[in-house]
């Protein structure tokens, strides 16, 4: 069986790993400029991919020639995972078998783009991988296979994203093999009514709202560690925040939210709407990357401050 992958972020990688033995080649998104020398920098999928031997197709759009081409080597079977195209029905009914996708949440809640985080920012307990058999609407297609998994407390999404695409690449592998053997089998249509869609993440929303309550700051920087990365300003300056802690329950303050309440061993403490919480680890603009505590040791005066 010949399989044609689909996949542009990290999170595709173990599972590319997985079944590179019966992969023909390997589609993802074009590379994009970064840096002020406007570098075109190749995302991981492609490096992992050819670093294995793997023929490598970039597209932005199935309209281009390179796209068209694709169907060139007849692949068995498409399987998609973490790859930010739609890929128009005409496409997905050129393989012999089909096409699946795994998807990281358990579908029919949290479609769309950004699942990881979103479970995280709402404060889900539980989440879960989803194999189905795609058609052309976004995350709709029948279930192949579902498995739930607990979300950590004080889990990130750069910890589940890990956690969850090392579990992807375990059920791959066994998934690929059945319809190898058996064909595609027919699935569980999704509950429609049960449906959630996630918008994707913009850089705005990583901005702190003091005024919002300590443990929906907490959930903003474990959902956002990735990208953007939660932030707040200090005398106009940005400061990112990697890691935050909620400050001691039960206590109270009279504060104006974002006012900096104390610094000490465990970070600083910083006034929210209801409660506080404490910066673990930041990094201000133009500084390195450093644990809150060794922030305020090196900030005059941080207790006086206000982060806005």
């Amino acid at each position: 069986m010949t399989v044609l992958f689909f996949g542009s972020s990290s999170f595709s990688v173990p599972a590319l790993r997985s079944i590179a033995p019966s992969i023909g080649g390997v589609v993802t998104r074009k590379s994009k400029p970064t840096g002020r020398g406007y570098l075109l920098e190749d995302n991981e999928v492609k490096r992992v991919a050819l670093s294995l031997g793997l023929q490598v197709t970039e597209i932005d759009s199935f309209k281009e020639e390179a796209a068209q081409r694709l169907g060139d080597s007849k692949p068995d079977l498409l399987v998609v995972i973490s790859f930010g195209l739609i890929i128009p029905q005409w496409f997905l009914d050129m393989p012999a078998i089909g096409a699946i996708n795994l998807h990281p949440s358990l579908l029919p809640r949290y479609r769309g783009p950004s699942p990881l985080q979103w479970v995280i920012w709402n404060g889900e307990k539980e989440t879960g991988i989803t194999v189905i058999k795609m058609s052309d609407r976004m995350d709709a297609g029948d279930i192949l296979f579902q498995e739930s998994t607990q979300i950590g407390p004080v889990e990130d999404a750069a910890a589940l994203s890990m956690r969850l695409s090392l579990r992807a690449s375990e059920i791959l592998p066994d998934v690929v093999d059945h319809l190898s053997a058996y064909g595609m089998a027919e699935g569980l249509p999704q509950e429609e009514s049960s449906a959630t869609y996630t918008p994707l993440i913009t850089k705005e929303m990583g901005r702190i709202d003091w005024d919002g309550r300590a443990d929906e700051i907490v959930r903003q920087v474990r959902a956002l560690v990735l990208w953007p990365t939660a932030y707040t300003f200090l005398e106009e300056r940005m400061l990112k925040v990697f890691h935050v802690k909620e400050g001691p329950a039960g206590a109270s303050h009279a504060a104006a939210p974002g006012s900096v309440l104390a610094a000490g061993p465990e970070g600083i403490e910083v006034a929210a709407g209801d409660g506080s919480v404490i910066l673990v680890e930041i990094q201000l603009q133009d500084r390195k990357r450093m644990g809150g505590a060794e922030f305020a040791r090196g900030y005059r005066e941080i207790t006086k401050k206000r982060f806005n």
